[in-house]
């Protein structure tokens, strides 16, 4: 269990609006602060060079969704940049629970960072003495309910995804830049969201979304060599999609593949599932949710309420 002394209690000033709501709340290097408190040093490496690691989880009805998974990946992405997250992975937990119980929200997300630490103004790691670890609690809600059914417009972007012999894909770093750029792309298109190439032009992933494209009842999605980050839901609904008795088929995919889905998902934490109705001006399928990508959701919101 983490090390209740190394806390202080913030009282909050801020009020939830409504019951159940609650406020967002942070844990920072041992200490509790609001949104209004939490601040960093200049001089954190994961400010200056984005040196750092991030997870983004879920709280349905109180309840953490796939913690343990979401953790796994943390300090495997932490360990894969030589950096020692500096409280075992437990107490990682224990304080991420607490969190929670402290916000009081029930319907919300959970940001936890890992960055370098505060060094110098030079790239070299060895001036930063210990690893910085930040808890956020807060709520999130990307897209209006109805777009769950209506479906996502969604462009190609010219941005690419990074190289992966340049940094493995798998580790979820505090550089998302070319991911921005691509969604700035998409926004100044007017679209909701985009799809993002590798270099060579096959599929890879949305701006912060894993896809999938529904052929003739059969579920394809990118496989992980392909250059993606390897979602935590993507891997969820692959198990629910496998229990429905669909068949999955982790693959190499071109923009033909999407064009002629009869229908294409994103999944995410954040997006959850989420329909695509037209890519490039093509309508996908009928140009909304399709019965596959319901049934999908629909089992999703089950596993994750029950």
């Amino acid at each position: 269990m983490y090390n209740s002394s190394m806390t202080t209690t913030v009282s909050s000033s801020k009020q939830p609006t409504a019951q159940g709501a609650g406020v967002p709340t942070i844990w920072l290097d041992g200490e509790w602060h609001e949104r209004d408190t939490a601040t960093v040093s200049v001089y954190d490496h994961g400010l200056l060079y984005g040196d750092g690691v991030f997870e983004g989880i879920r709280i349905y009805g109180g309840k953490i969704f796939r913690l343990q998974e979401h953790l796994d990946r943390l300090y495997d992405s932490a360990h894969a940049i030589w950096m020692t997250i500096p409280i075992p992975k437990d107490e990682m937990a224990a304080v991420t629970e607490e969190a929670v119980r402290r916000s009081g929200i029930r319907e919300g997300y959970i940001r936890p960072i890992v960055t370098r630490g505060v060094g110098d103004l030079g790239l070299d790691p060895r001036k930063c003495p210990r690893p910085s670890v930040i808890i956020i609690v807060d709520t999130i809600k990307l897209w209006p309910e109805e777009v769950y059914e209506t479906g996502l417009k969604v462009v190609t972007a010219g941005t690419p995804i990074p190289q992966r012999e340049s940094l493995s894909p798998r580790v979820k770093s505090l550089n998302y830049l070319a991911h921005i750029l691509a969604k700035i792309e998409g926004t100044q298109a007017g679209a909701d969201e985009v799809l993002m190439l590798d270099s060579s032009g096959s599929v890879a992933e949305g701006s912060g979304q894993n896809l999938f494209v529904v052929k003739q009842g059969k579920l394809r999605t990118p496989a992980a060599f392909a250059g993606i980050l390897k979602g935590v839901t993507r891997d969820v609904v692959i198990e629910l999609a496998v229990q429905a008795g669909y068949d999955v088929q982790e693959t190499i995919l071109n923009r033909y593949d999407v064009y002629t889905a009869d229908e294409a998902f994103f999944t995410g934490t954040a997006a959850e599932v989420v329909a695509i109705r037209q890519v490039d001006g093509r309508l996908i399928g009928a140009g909304k949710s399709g019965p596959v990508t319901r049934d999908l959701r629909a089992r999703f919101q089950a596993l994750v309420r029950s």
